[in-house]
């Protein structure tokens, strides 16, 4: 059985939802005229399998729960709502301190309080306005919480595009980027899926890809154009570019996860890459992928000085450089993809 009073106008206490519930429709109703008298919007309910399933649907804050009920116990009604509902804040009412619950199942189930019957109600008045300042508050944090999420995503915005209008920059410079770092961004994706990385990691190789030649802002023109060979200090200059993608990337916390691949995506799995010659495991995992999939589109992208490779030459080469250039396991990770999805690459290649 349902029963219901109403809010009280002007009164701060009407904003929060209790719900009530004891299989004695006398407790009930001493309760509802009880806390009618201080402004509390409250829902009685004899019936704690209703109880249960009205909670599903809608909201309460508080919930005032008789502990030996039928046909369940109120243990046994937490137990139930906290499958679904973590938040509901609730108060166990016992006959007796002694039939109360063990002190381990109330913490286990996270019930906030437990007081005991009686005639009068000024001891379950005291825990429901301690509840109700609790509530208060984590709705502020709350709030506080989503606005500062908020705020955040709009800086992170800004900051993503400021580095995109960087990124176009350098595509303008450099014929070549462009495709290249969106290629990298989705293939790296591509292989993070099929190691079954968590989202967090796989967003981090999608903007880590995109960015991860930024650097190449700093590199002069007349190096990122030259179609012939390179000199010894010409290449120089384009080994600089991870340090200064990481450099560019440093004052925003909100890349910080991203840095390690800008970074370290020229490093070689046995030490001789740059910048920093990190060698197997100390190259940050991240890293690692990038590596592969910033080689694979070299390799298959058209260049001023050659076309673009072979399948099978592809292949061979990933199977050379196993070990050496690259992670082994990534590597036959990414041979397995090659030899075994590769309408997923040319689905990549065909997007972009």
């Amino acid at each position: 059985m349902r029963k219901g009073i109403g809010q009280q106008e002007n009164n701060p206490n009407s904003e929060y939802k209790i719900i009530a519930v004891d299989d004695e429709s006398g407790i009930i109703d001493s309760l509802s005229v009880f806390l009618k008298r201080s402004g509390y919007n409250l829902t009685g309910i004899t019936d704690p399998v209703e109880a249960i399933e009205l909670i599903k649907k809608e909201h309460f804050d508080l919930m005032i729960l008789d502990f030996i009920m039928t046909p369940f116990h109120g243990d046994q009604v937490v137990e139930e709502i906290r499958k679904f509902n973590k938040e509901l804040y609730i108060l166990l009412l016992t006959g007796h301190k002694d039939l109360a619950p063990p002190l381990e199942t109330i913490r286990r189930l996270d019930i906030q309080g437990y007081c005991e019957k009686g005639d009068k109600f000024d001891q379950l008045l005291l825990l429901i306005e301690s509840g109700i300042k609790s509530i208060a508050q984590m709705k502020e944090i709350r709030k506080i919480n989503s606005e500062l999420s908020d705020t955040y995503e709009k800086l992170e915005k800004a900051y993503l595009e400021s580095i995109q209008t960087l990124r176009y920059t350098v595509e303008a410079k450099d014929s070549y980027t462009r495709g290249h770092s969106d290629r990298v961004s989705a293939y790296s994706v591509l292989i993070g899926q099929k190691l079954g990385l968590p989202e967090s990691e796989l967003r981090n190789l999608e903007i880590g890809g995109l960015f991860h030649d930024i650097g190449k802002i700093g590199v002069p023109d007349n190096i990122l154009q030259k179609t012939e060979k390179l000199t010894n200090d010409e290449y120089s200059e384009i080994k600089n570019h991870p340090s200064i993608g990481a450099h560019i990337l440093s004052s925003a916390t909100i890349f910080q996860d991203i840095i390690p691949i800008v970074k370290h995506h020229h490093e070689r799995y046995d030490g001789h890459g740059y910048p920093g010659q990190l060698k197997g495991e100390e190259i940050p995992y991240l890293a690692r992928i990038a590596s592969i999939a910033d080689t694979f589109d070299a390799m298959t992208s058209k260049r001023s000085y050659r076309d673009s490779l072979p399948m099978d030459v592809v292949i061979s080469e990933f199977e050379k450089c196993r070990g050496t250039q690259f992670d082994p396991k990534l590597t036959d990770t990414f041979l397995d993809i090659l030899n075994n999805e590769y309408e997923k690459i040319q689905e990549i290649q065909d997007r972009y």
